[in-house]
């Protein structure tokens, strides 16, 4: 027996019947009291905690994927529907909240069902420690009440007097990258200054990850490398006993699933959303600048242009389609639009290539590692991948069925069945657990080196992850590129096309061709 508390969560990428399958084990829960389990409690009865990152701000309900009401079956669903759309809210914040709402369901012998597609929040509600700080939020810099590291220190006292000063007035929001190249660009000389392996990690047109490393030095007095080694040197302890559902659908059905699923969000009204979400962009925007341009006129004002890495604004469909409903030369035209939907379509699948990365690379080794590391009896994590390739008349087998048999075993402390032993699908996926979670191999295996042969210009290095740098040497441009080069350099004689190949290269074009996952450690 453990003196950890059970926790159920239900991850996996979106459409694959997370939000389903959460209300009928709730559901289930609430029909059967388990009283023969180990300890005082008696569960019965369960609440859904969301753990979806856009699902937190009320309305947007289409945009967002919410489960309609009625759906709900009467299950309490916390932690969705809560902020508003111009706030913040970062995983820091939704732990802090998490737990005490998992707690109080605790206390009332129900079963807290963690439901959600952002697996990076789920991973640091399991997990302790891994936040470079537990009262992360997206306040301003705060000044901590810890000395300075004497690497930071140091660091700070060799900074040029430009980088000084800019380390003494950080800017309160992330620049432009592609607005204000040089801005992005001294902010990324600044981290290379102070903590250069965390600076090879990101790349500097990702001025929200840079930013944030700088705050965190300055929140902690410590670089973010000193806080990495600090956690490679603790075990991953996890918070509660907890039966993870993996949701697994095969990419060549979930593909059209998600395509289907854009043009049901476009009947509903997905438009109508959007317009309502970019007046609050507006709004907001005209009362910083403190403007007497009428909003409904300065729609298509580069000024109310949103950070797109920021809260609810990066809902996939809302930058999609801005171009079809403000910035197009023919806006409302039916090529428009057309390219806004197919737009849409592929962020979506995209991003669900991003969740099953996240899951396979970092939760379900995450688990692994902690079971091993455990001296309980009683795993301490489990995750079942549950095959949802095929709903309809197979979700109950597939799915249902054999939740609801592992939950009950589960919540008894009974044995658990092999999870590799559901299906072969399963057993394939399970081939990947034992990658390593050390975040310092983590942060090596996800450093960045500058393609000298790709920056035409210094001040807009192309910046490739090493472990693609093999790929990206195959890049067609990268291939012209050094052939150009070769020609220069034997007085050969270029041709035009040459030349407009490398005026009409740029470090943002082959940065989005070499595009990879953005996880932060």
């Amino acid at each position: 027996m453990t003196s950890l508390k059970p926790l159920i969560a239900i991850c996996g990428t979106t459409g694959v019947g997370k939000s389903k399958l959460g209300v009928e084990l709730a559901l289930k829960l609430s029909q059967e009291i388990y009283q023969d389990c180990p300890g005082e409690h008696r569960w019965r009865g369960a609440r859904i905690i969301n753990a979806d990152s856009m699902q937190v701000y009320t309305g947007m309900d289409i945009i967002t994927n919410k489960i309609p009401q009625a759906e709900r079956m009467g299950v309490e669903h916390l932690l969705m529907d809560f902020k508003q759309p111009g706030e913040q809210y970062v995983v820091g914040q939704w732990v802090h909240d998490a737990i005490q709402v998992i707690e109080e369901t605790h206390k009332m012998d129900q079963i807290p069902i963690v439901v959600g597609g952002t697996s990076y929040w789920i991973q640091h509600l399991l997990f302790p420690n891994r936040l470079a700080n537990k009262d992360l939020t997206p306040s301003g810099i705060t000044t901590s009440a810890y000395p300075m590291s004497a690497s930071l220190q140091d660091s700070v006292s060799q900074l040029k007097p430009n980088l000084l000063n800019l380390w003494t007035a950080l800017p309160e929001s992330p620049p432009n990258a592609v607005t204000h190249p040089e801005d992005a660009l001294s902010l990324h000389e600044l981290l290379q200054a102070l903590d250069p392996p965390v600076a090879s990690r990101w790349h500097w047109r990702d001025t929200r990850k840079v930013l944030r490393s700088l705050r965190i030095m300055k929140e902690t007095s410590r670089t973010p490398s000193e806080i990495i080694s600090e956690q490679s040197e603790s075990p991953l302890i996890p918070r509660y006993r907890t039966l993870c559902f993996w949701l697994y659908a095969q990419p060549s059905a979930l593909n059209s699933r998600l395509d289907e699923r854009v043009d049901d969000m476009i009947k509903q009204g997905l438009l109508d959303e959007i317009r309502s979400l970019q007046k609050t962009v507006s709004s907001s925007q005209a009362a910083i600048d403190s403007s007497s341009v009428d909003v409904k006129d300065d729609l298509n004002s580069s000024a109310t242009d949103p950070d797109y890495t920021l809260g609810i604004y990066q809902c996939i469909g809302f930058k999609e389609f801005r171009e079809f409903l403000w910035l197009s030369d023919d806006p409302g035209s039916q090529k428009a639009f057309d390219k806004a939907v197919e737009n849409m379509k592929q962020s979506t699948r995209k991003y669900a290539k991003r969740q099953i990365t996240w899951l396979r690379n970092r939760l379900l080794p995450a688990i692994h590692s902690a079971n091993v590391q455990s001296e309980n009896s009683i795993p301490m994590g489990s995750m079942y991948i549950l095959d949802a390739t095929v709903v309809g008349n197979q979700w109950t087998s597939n799915v249902l069925s054999p939740a609801e048999s592992i939950t009950k075993s589960f919540l008894r402390e009974e044995e658990l069945p092999p999870p590799a032993s559901l299906s072969s699908m399963a057993s394939g996926m399970f081939a990947n657990q034992n990658k390593s979670v050390d975040p310092s191999d983590i942060l090596r295996a996800r450093r960045k080196i500058v393609c000298q042969v790709c920056t035409t210009n210094p001040r807009r290095p192309v910046m490739i992850e090493e472990q693609h740098w093999d790929t990206h040497r195959g890049n067609r441009l990268h291939r012209r590129l050094i052939a150009k080069s070769r020609k220069g350099s034997e007085g050969l004689p270029l041709r035009p096309r040459d030349f407009v190949a490398l005026e009409g290269s740029s470090a943002d074009e082959i940065f989005d061709s070499d595009k990879s996952v953005s996880i932060p450690w």
